[in-house]
């Protein structure tokens, strides 16, 4: 069923922290319904007041939500915008565009992973481009395996003031060959907008709205589009925080959610899949997703800039969002690493001491 937060919940983890959008209740009353609510949904009430404490400690954290088994049991708005309201989820957006992939596969508008690019983009193909070109498909594209020198970094500028965003990044030296190593660059995530819109003969706007919002009840408005029109790729798409959860919800179940299915559980188990690693962080990446263990448990995440990040833990049932400060001055590497260790070290800790108080845990 559609997210409803319950209000007992929702009042019993807030320990204040919703003061700015609705009165809280007295310390002591807080306490008392801290722990009786948390303790009947799974989650233990001291591992998860220490959590509270630390995610308030944060300045660039503006929004913390946690489900287990679809039920959301903390919604903290600490700063920024409310929690229905969409935000930049940055590079997050990477891992909605590996959706839509999978569902235009399903579909019949791609034929596959492997499915070669150059056609679909030949006419911003480089005369006399490099034959590598040939050999990319819609997988390099997704696992950031392409092959083509970076647009990020240091590269960004460069490439969002050019004339032509998609045949920029078409002429980009190889840095190594298709199916190589992680060569992390957003200009890729942005052949992928471009191939899926050619491919669609639609917007990646409208194919978001149509396979992905509309049947997942969520919204996803326009985000910036190149100078071509199409879609950015991998940055600036925006969701709600609510919305966002309501998508990691999607992935947690399956690909089905309400009774409708909307993506293939074998899509899921193949963003999942750990097909090269990043060498910034050192974390595993699949379609669109990361992946690393924490206490022994599989996390998947999206991340975007900043710290706008979306972590599902199938192994207990839960779903994390935190929204941050998009644009942090000066950049916060730290930062996300401190949500890191909230959800390593606080959260998953809390949902494994909660488990037996579980109303209906489901089995593994």
């Amino acid at each position: 069923m559609r997210f409803s937060p319950s209000r007992q919940i929702v009042g019993a983890l807030a320990l204040g922290l919703l003061a700015a959008c609705s009165p809280a209740p007295t310390p002591d009353r807080a306490q008392a319904q801290t722990a009786s609510a948390a303790q009947s949904q799974g989650l233990d009430p001291v591992a998860m007041a220490a959590v509270v404490e630390q995610a308030r400690a944060l300045p660039n954290l503006h929004a913390v939500i946690v489900a287990r088994d679809g039920e959301v049991l903390a919604e903290h708005r600490l700063r920024g915008a409310a929690l229905d309201q969409p935000v930049n989820i940055k590079s997050a957006s990477k891992t909605v565009l590996s959706a839509l992939v999978g569902i235009a596969i399903e579909r019949g508008v791609l034929t596959g992973t492997d499915q070669k690019i150059a056609p679909l983009l030949a006419s911003d193909l480089p005369a006399g481009g490099d034959p590598r070109l040939q050999e990319i498909e819609v997988g390099h594209l997704l696992s950031m395996q392409a092959g083509l020198g970076r647009t990020s970094g240091q590269y960004y500028g460069a490439w969002v003031t050019s004339p032509d965003w998609v045949r920029h990044a078409l002429a980009r030296p190889f840095d190594d060959d298709p199916g190589g190593r992680m060569i992390y660059s957003t200009g890729t995530s942005h052949l992928m907008s471009a191939a899926l819109t050619q491919a669609a003969g639609a917007s990646t706007h409208s194919l978001a709205r149509d396979w992905l919002a509309e049947p997942l009840g969520v919204t996803i408005p326009p985000w910036p589009r190149d100078p071509q029109g199409i879609y950015f790729g991998g940055n600036d798409m925006m969701m709600s925080p609510r919305d966002l959860l309501r998508f990691g919800e999607l992935y947690r179940l399956g690909g089905e959610i309400d009774g409708r299915r909307i993506i293939s559980a074998e899509w899921i188990e193949e963003s999942w899949t750990p097909r090269t690693r990043s060498p910034w962080s050192g974390h595993d990446y699949g379609y669109g997703w990361f992946t690393k263990q924490a206490a022994g448990h599989d996390v998947h995440f999206a991340w975007g800039y900043g710290g706008q990040m979306l972590f599902v833990v199938p192994s207990l049932d839960l779903t994390v969002v935190m929204i941050s400060d998009p644009s942090p001055r000066p950049r916060e590497e730290s930062h996300v690493s401190d949500l890191h260790d909230l959800l390593d070290d606080g959260l998953i800790p809390a949902a494994v001491a909660g488990e037996g108080s579980r109303p209906n845990p489901s089995a593994g």
